[in-house]
């Protein structure tokens, strides 16, 4: 795989993972009849708020993939930084499944989202001042 099939392989994955959370969105929303909002249901809220987090932080991750790509990283790199991504979401998403968002998924999830980004702005900066 080229550095820029790395990164839309990803990519790929990331939208999947968006569809899956959009849908279960939907879901609830079909089967509660909610409208607008989360109707005051709780499982709506954290099914909401798995959606709106990740939406929140995958854009970055995937430019930062972008970026190194774009830098030459090594494929090894890419592929670190995609799946601990990817991983940490779906994570925080079955974390946020738990009553009142309680799991331990979403903890770690957060913790190995930030870890990417941080990692990420990292790389690219090494690979910025170092080429």
């Amino acid at each position: 795989m080229t550095l820029f099939e790395i990164t839309g392989f990803y990519a790929a994955l990331n939208i999947l993972l968006l569809l899956v959370l959009t849908f279960r969105v939907g879901q609830i929303r079909l089967g509660k009849k909610i409208n607008l909002g989360d109707g005051g249901n709780d499982e709506m809220y954290r099914r909401i708020r798995a959606q709106g987090n990740y939406t929140e932080y995958a854009p970055l991750s995937l430019i930062g993939l972008y970026a190194m790509a774009s830098l030459s990283a090594l494929p090894i790199i890419l592929h670190i930084f995609g799946a601990i991504f990817l991983i940490g979401r779906i994570l925080h998403a079955i974390g946020m499944n738990a009553p009142k968002a309680s799991g331990k998924g979403r903890l770690i999830g957060m913790v190995l989202t930030i870890l990417t980004l941080f990692g990420q702005a990292g790389a690219i900066l090494f690979l910025i001042f170092t080429a």
